[in-house]
């Protein structure tokens, strides 16, 4: 039985509730954002994914920091969208791409500490 990784878990629903927001944001002609917003939110998740599969804790590490960049930069997009009167709402992906970044926070900071053991 193969363990089960939340992170991986939780990045995958996110790009799946970011392609699904987006869609909304293309209906609204919102294309800039929407793209944008699109390319960052699902980054995260594919980094994630990479960083499984690295031949080191130094590449797991940058990967995982890229993740978070992404993750940065997504909740930038969607506080835009949060805070301008012609967007629609983004309801609870925010709680989700802050929640993602405390997880690979812990995620880095751990492995970091590890590494320096």
């Amino acid at each position: 039985m193969e363990k089960r990784n939340e992170i991986l878990e939780l990045s995958f629903d996110f790009a799946l509730k970011i392609i699904e927001y987006t869609e909304i944001l293309e209906e609204k002609r919102k294309y800039v954002i929407a793209r944008q917003l699109l390319k960052s939110g699902t980054s995260i998740g594919s980094n994630i994914r990479e960083a499984q599969n690295t031949h080191s804790r130094k590449d797991f590490v940058a990967k995982c920091i890229i993740a978070m960049k992404e993750a940065d930069e997504t909740e930038y997009w969607l506080m835009l969208c949060l805070r301008s009167k012609s967007y629609p709402d983004p309801e609870s992906l925010l709680p989700e791409v802050l929640s993602l970044k405390k997880i690979l926070s812990k995620i880095i900071a751990s492995t970091i500490k590890n590494m320096k053991s």
